[in-house]
């Protein structure tokens, strides 16, 4: 089996390769000439810009290696960089099991089958579990400059993120000074680095510090180097034991000046003080004693502070010139491989305004160069939370600045954690969905614990929310958000996924396959007989969605929602599947499968000919709704096809009519993959366009959605899910697939859009695909398979032409699907 470094570095070349025989550039954006070629005069720069520091918290810069997170606010007197690590959770491993659980099942079940939904919502609050644990915060670093510093130019002040670098960077003059500081997290070598520098000679003043809301105590080793140790709550808001030890964390900053008369010297015991120095640099590392979800922190055997101190001693062997080179290079071997270039340009340059301006401006002049900023952004932000080796990017990533984050900061399985992925895969970043696969892995192991004693059956469950120690079972709350064991199921269509993108065999046989069947065995146990001599299951709940019983009164729990039976079709399928490319279809777990599908329920039409959400057709008390649960088998599911069932596709496409537009970011940007999946580029566009106005922090209103000024998505608050959403979105109406079939531009606005290209994007089969378009027509298509023959229908419309593809051979089409050329490449 290749491993993945051998795998990025092959990818690397031959999207090169790609590049060139395209006359693409690499990374900024272009259009096409009328001959068809690229015109570099427009390229705008993948920058997310201001003209002054952060007022509130979604004003500052998030950098991050997928462990360690920053944000930077930039301030000219007074920098703060606020700095996170993925491990910094409350609370100890838990137990996730209730011996009392089944006798409340069977009553909630007696309960629905007498049609008492009202009565059933009640009682099910017995199967709710207690609260999770919640992410924390690591603490800040601290800049005071000189009062001279407060004199500065307004004029000359200029704060970014690069995209293209993953770099933050601040700028600004003091009379004739010009003072710089770049901020980056490197992956390779796991630190955070920061370059304070001044134009002229001596120049540079300042004290820093290291500071925590955690319990943390300060030291200082030698004349340039602080040490913080601290530790989280051992205690959640279920267990409230103060004799329960926590995560315990260090951190290690180290200051290097240079200068002939820089000096360093500690001020007031914990801080240092830098005097008359050209330039700074700071290095900060930190670590945790997590030592996996089953081991209590009193029983790690982790040293944080010399697990901090170690990495510090690597870090210091490298110049800072060595550390950004690394940096770069781990960093754009992920970034560069996709680049999206819509053409059609504002008359507003996005060099001379912040990008809150731009999003203010986006209702009128709907500049399709912001579009590709915030696909790429959603890029770069799953780089930078979630990395091989890292935990999942939670619900905000891995960048949080409270103790009590607004839903725990917790990963939440009945939408945003699956979103947090949506585009790892055709987005070409599979490495950084590892830490998915891990986390899934962890939740099997507590999982199998609730499925045995909470409900009696084999395999695995967890339910709609989790955090670092696996939690499995249902969260604390009324039934209609945490009574919800279709988690773990939703999260399983993700391995085969991944196999369908890589065709990696091995990967399903060993990681994918066993974790698809402990989430089978759990779902043919919880399936019951039911009503026609069908299968349902109960109890079922609509993910927070409440209805109107026919008692007339408010209930979430019934049975066989429309959501429960789509996951549940979705995980049998892609089993089937497995076993097929396997060999083991004669497995009785299999035949057990094959059973079941056919006395799974279909979907139901309801009177106003939507599609029915719920097992009857049931009063609809919030028909706006945010969540699209009932949609499930459009997107991201299989099950619901334009071209296998035209006609539900009608009733879906009426079923988001009625839904509407507003909602919270991620409900704007599922709509937007709905829409793409129904080959919809209007209404797709309009829920595009939608996600893009400014929101204000001090006005926030709850589920609007929106951008903040730094681009992160809002519920508000900031929730990240939309970010990621937005990427996946805007790739599915540039290129759909299946195993069998590839669609061109399905759903491409081509009024907004109407000439562009985007390489480097990945299609199921293993393929990767460059597309070129032109006055709203396609240009030129370019293919490749990495490791296997493919054989794939090719769609534009209503051509269609079948390609035969071989590994390593590069093949070109025109506009008609007609293959003009094909080159090999050569493996270095």
């Amino acid at each position: 089996m290749t491993s993945i470094e051998d795998q990025s570095s092959v990818v690397a070349r031959l999207l090169l390769f790609l590049l060139l025989a395209f006359n693409v550039p690499l990374t900024h954006s272009s259009s096409l000439t009328e001959n068809g070629e690229w015109n570099m005069e427009d390229d705008v720069p993948l920058k997310v810009t201001f003209c002054e520091g952060a007022t509130h918290w979604t004003d500052a810069i998030p950098i991050g290696n997928g462990r360690l997170g920053a944000m930077i606010w930039g301030d000219v007197s007074s920098e703060l960089i606020q700095l996170n690590e993925d491990t910094l959770w409350t609370g100890t491993p838990g137990n996730y099991t209730d011996s009392t659980a089944p006798a409340a099942l069977a009553e909630v079940r007696k309960l629905v089958d007498n049609r008492n939904y009202s009565g059933a919502t009640e009682e099910a609050l017995k199967l709710s579990g207690g609260p999770g644990a919640m992410y924390q915060l690591l603490g800040d670093i601290k800049l005071e400059f000189d009062d001279s510093h407060a004199a500065y130019s307004n004029e000359s002040y200029y704060r970014e993120l690069d995209l293209d670098t993953a770099t933050a960077k601040v700028t600004y003059s003091v009379g004739d000074v010009e003072y710089s500081r770049e901020h980056f997290a490197s992956y390779p070598d796991q630190v955070i680095v920061s370059r304070i520098s001044a134009s002229k000679p001596a120049s540079l003043s300042f004290t820093v510090s290291l500071d925590s809301k955690l319990q943390h105590n300060l030291r200082v080793s030698g004349q340039n180097q602080v040490i913080m140790e601290g530790s989280c709550p051992g205690e959640t808001k279920e267990n409230s034991s103060a004799n329960s030890k926590g995560i315990q964390f260090s951190a290690v900053l180290d200051v290097h000046i240079s200068g002939e008369k820089g000096t360093v010297h500690v001020l007031e015991g914990s801080k240092l003080r830098i005097e008359g120095s050209d330039s700074v640099v700071l290095l900060l590392t930190a670590s945790s004693s997590f030592d996996g979800p089953f081991t209590k922190p009193e029983d790690s055997k982790k040293d944080p502070t010399s697990d901090s101190l170690n990495t510090m001693k690597s870090v210091k062997k490298l110049s800072y010139a060595n550390l950004y080179s690394r940096h770069l290079d781990d960093y754009q071997n992920l970034f560069h491989r996709v680049s999206l270039k819509l053409c059609k340009r504002s008359n507003i340059s996005s060099q001379t305004i912040p990008t809150s301006a731009r999003v203010k401006s986006f209702q009128t002049d709907e500049d399709p160069s912001l579009v590709e900023l915030l696909f790429q952004y959603g890029r770069y932000l799953l780089i930078s939370s979630s990395r091989p080796g890292t935990q999942v990017a939670n619900l905000q990533g891995i960048w949080n600045n409270e103790l009590k984050p607004k839903w725990d900061g917790a990963p939440h399985l009945n939408i945003n954690l699956q979103m947090n992925y949506w585009p790892s895969l055709p987005c070409n970043l599979l490495e950084c969905q590892e830490p998915l696969f891990d986390y899934i892995t962890s939740l099997s192991v507590s999982g199998s614990k609730t499925a045995k004693v909470n409900y009696k059956a084999n395999g695995w469950v967890t339910h709609h929310v989790s955090d670092i120690w696996a939690k499995s079972s249902a969260y604390a709350g009324p039934a209609v958000w945490a009574l919800w064991p279709m988690g773990g199921a939703w999260l399983c269509t993700h391995l085969w996924e991944h196999y369908t993108y890589t065709m990696d065999k091995e990967f399903l046989k060993n990681k994918a396959y066993p974790l698809l069947e402990g989430c089978t065995l759990f779902l043919l146990d919880w399936l019951i007989e039911g009503r026609n001599e069908l299968l349902e299951t109960n109890p079922s709940t609509s993910p927070e969605h409440m209805f109107i019983a026919p008692d007339q009164k408010p209930a979430s729990v019934s049975y066989s929602t429309t959501m429960d039976m789509s996951i549940i079709k979705e995980v049998f399928s892609s089993i089937v599947s497995a076993a097929e490319v396997l060999g083991t279809s004669n497995d009785v777990v299999i035949k057990r499968v094959t059973e079941a599908q056919s006395k799974l329920p279909p979907v139901k039409i309801a009177r106003d000919g939507s599609v029915m959400e719920w097992a009857e057709d049931f009063q609809d008390p919030a028909v706006h709704h945010r969540h699209l649960s009932h949609l499930f088998g459009l997107f991201p599911g299989h099950t619901i096809t334009p071209e296998k069932t035209p006609d539900i596709c009608i009733v879906a496409d009426l079923s988001l009519i009625k839904r509407g537009e507003d909602g919270p970011g991620w409900s704007t940007t599922w709509k937007a993959a709905l829409w793409a999946r129904l080959n919809n580029s209007e209404h797709a566009y309009h829920m595009v366009k939608h996600l893009i106005v400014l929101v204000n922090p001090e006005h926030e209103v709850r589920f609007e959605g929106g951008l903040y000024s730094n681009l992160f998505t809002a519920h508000p608050p900031f929730q990240i899910d939309a970010n990621f959403g937005f990427s996946a979105a805007v790739a599915e109406m540039l290129v759909q697939s299946t195993m069998k079939d590839l669609y061109l531009l399905p759903a491409l606005p081509r009024d907004k859009w109407p000439n562009g290209c985007v390489k480097g994007l990945k299609a199921r089969g293993g393929i990767t695909v460059n597309i070129c378009w032109k006055e709203g027509d396609l240009h030129e298509v370019g293919l490749w398979s990495e490791n296997q023959k493919s054989q794939v229908r090719l769609h534009h419309r209503e051509t269609m032409v079948l390609a035969e593809l071989s590994p390593g051979i590069v093949y070109s089409y025109n506009n008609q699907l007609k293959c003009v050329k094909t080159e090999y490449i050569f493996h270095c």
